[in-house]
């Protein structure tokens, strides 16, 4: 494993290490106004939601690294204390990567970009009307995390405002699995999130398992995965007689349970072990 101290290497080593270290990472494509009523958009990838009550986000408005310089949204947010948060679809990545055009503080960006705008119910910068759900924000903190070159400035925000499409918002949960949203990865690739590149991991709630520890170690010379040993490890209570391996597993056996576990069934799996090794 190759060791690097950021002290010591270069920016742009240091942001290829950053975005490719994390990621995929979600969009924010961010309206903000002048002072003077000038309406600017911009894509940020370093973004996140950091609270749900109250609802908080939070995005880095980087220094430009050729020269140090703030972006417009900087200006912006530190002059109004408002914007407008907007998922970002594969629908309009084309237009939202427009958006990231260094184009002229005095430039209309929504005219630029193609992108309609549509009032906002609580903060005066426009809402993107292309884009499947906004969040009305308002500055509550701008960190600066450094003053050089490439340097983040931390927008930290509260939503005073959701708009969500109408069938992505269904039994008071975001259908995420339709709204086809993009995020960024290294470089210059995007990645999917939709029904396709989905899948789900139930988090453990109330309920306590053994943990890996506590697996006989028989388990572990059955040629399962260290994902699936990891969901047989979830159980709360380890079953009776299965401290010791009472016989040989046959290849079958070992199919039947990972077929349970590729299902997320983990007691039926576990049903499974307890059978073989009566």
């Amino acid at each position: 494993m190759i060791s690097l101290d950021p002290h010591h290497i270069e920016i742009r080593q240091l942001h290829n290490l950053t975005i490719g270290g994390v990621a995929p990472r979600p969009i924010a494509l961010v309206s903000t106004q002048s002072e003077n009523g000038v309406d600017n958009l911009a894509p940020f990838s370093f973004f996140n939601a950091f609270s749900s009550n109250p609802p908080v986000l939070a995005f880095s408005a980087a220094r430009r690294g050729r020269d140090g310089t703030f972006k417009d949204t900087y200006n912006n947010l530190l002059q109004t204390k408002q914007c407008v948060v907007h998922v970002v679809t594969h629908e309009i990545v084309e237009q939202v990567n427009l958006a990231s055009t260094e184009f002229s503080s005095q430039t209309d960006e929504f005219i630029k970009t193609g992108l309609t705008k549509i009032a906002s119910k609580v903060v005066k910068p426009y809402r993107v009307a292309e884009s499947p759900m906004h969040m009305e924000c308002v500055l509550r903190q701008m960190i600066p995390l450094g003053d050089k070159n490439g340097s983040g400035n931390l927008a930290i925000c509260d939503v005073v405002q959701f708009h969500i499409r109408e069938d992505l918002y269904v039994d008071e949960k975001v259908v995420l699995e339709q709204m086809n949203q993009v995020g960024r990865a290294g470089g210059n690739y995007y990645t999917y999130c939709n029904s396709a590149s989905m899948f789900e991991v139930p988090a453990p709630r109330t309920a306590v398992g053994i943990g890996w520890d506590h697996l006989p170690a028989w388990l572990f010379e059955l040629g399962l995965s260290k994902n699936e040993l990891a969901q047989l490890a979830l159980i709360e209570h380890l079953p009776d007689g299965m401290a010791v391996a009472k016989g040989t597993l046959s290849d079958e056996n070992v199919k039947s349970v990972q077929s349970f576990l590729a299902q997320r069934d983990i007691q039926s799996a576990w049903d499974e072990l307890v059978k073989i090794n009566a």
